[in-house]
């Protein structure tokens, strides 16, 4: 673990320049919410780095569980922020559009505490094939894990495509995992286990179990997997256009008065 470094802030200015370049306006509620959130922690830690991430012998051991919450928005430094921030505009944008509001803040907050676990059980089986204790001492910080679930769930709902790593073009359903190696072997300080954490719960989404277990929690099963009630959808160009009852087919966001009663004949008729 570094400490961190001040310097020039230029991570933070790469950042500010990208949100304006995309228009505040053009990022949805939720992920600039996140966003922010994750700055001014950057610049107002709730404790210092070494008191916020997140290892088998902090957490479980010592039963500092606050890390659950604390290390997924806490950076090393500027550039680790603004790396993790632009990936999470770009995500947040698509799946929030997708999704809706709602359901993806609950994603988020889901996705945040169960990398922390997942993270944690993998450490503690590492110690136990390997017996070796280290493994239970990395301490791992960021929102990187979260954003390698984000990714998996993300090529799950925009299907086909490819994405170009080191001019390569890899399989968007592969990249994930592409990723998660070069990233280890060009940066080995960065947490492979915390990567691949964020990779297995975003898998957990995307076949079913966690997402109807989320829906449950919610109290909203749904046959479409999106936050019950009315969804908002968009457009390519950002503004929205329908909505989706939980139930129903997709029905104009503002139907006219004649498209009203023609809907109260239907189900009288029914």
């Amino acid at each position: 673990m570094r400490n961190r470094q001040r310097g020039t802030n230029l991570g933070l200015l790469l950042l500010a320049s990208q949100v304006f370049q995309l228009g505040i306006d053009n990022i949805p509620p939720v992920t600039l919410a996140t966003l922010g959130l994750n700055v001014y922690l950057f610049l107002f830690p709730f404790k210092p780095l070494l008191e916020t991430c997140l290892s088998v012998r902090e957490a479980y051991w010592y039963r500092d569980w606050s890390r659950l919450l604390l290390s997924p928005f806490h950076h090393v430094d500027d550039m680790h922020l603004y790396f993790n921030m632009a990936s999470l505009l770009w995500k947040g944008i698509r799946l929030e559009k997708k999704l809706g509001g709602p359901w993806f803040a609950y994603l988020l907050s889901v996705f945040s505490l169960l990398t922390g676990f997942v993270y944690l059980l993998l450490e503690t089986g590492l110690t136990h094939m390997t017996e070796d204790s280290s493994y239970s001492l990395q301490c791992a910080v960021g929102f990187s894990g979260v954003l390698f679930g984000l990714k998996v769930v993300n090529n799950h709902y925009h299907p086909g495509g490819a994405t170009n790593i080191m001019g390569l073009p890899i399989a968007n359903r592969y990249a994930c995992w592409v990723e998660l190696v070069l990233i280890h072997i060009m940066n080995p300080g960065t947490s492979f286990v915390g990567h691949l954490s964020g990779i297995l719960v975003g898998l957990l989404y995307t076949t079913g179990p966690l997402k109807r277990l989320m829906e449950i929690c919610a109290g909203f099963v749904t046959s479409n997997g999106h936050y019950g009630g009315q969804q908002t959808y968009y457009n390519s160009s950002g503004g929205h256009t329908q909505a989706r009852s939980s139930h129903g087919p997709y029905v104009p966001s503002n139907p006219s008065p004649e498209e009203i009663r023609w809907r109260r004949i239907q189900r009288f008729d029914s």
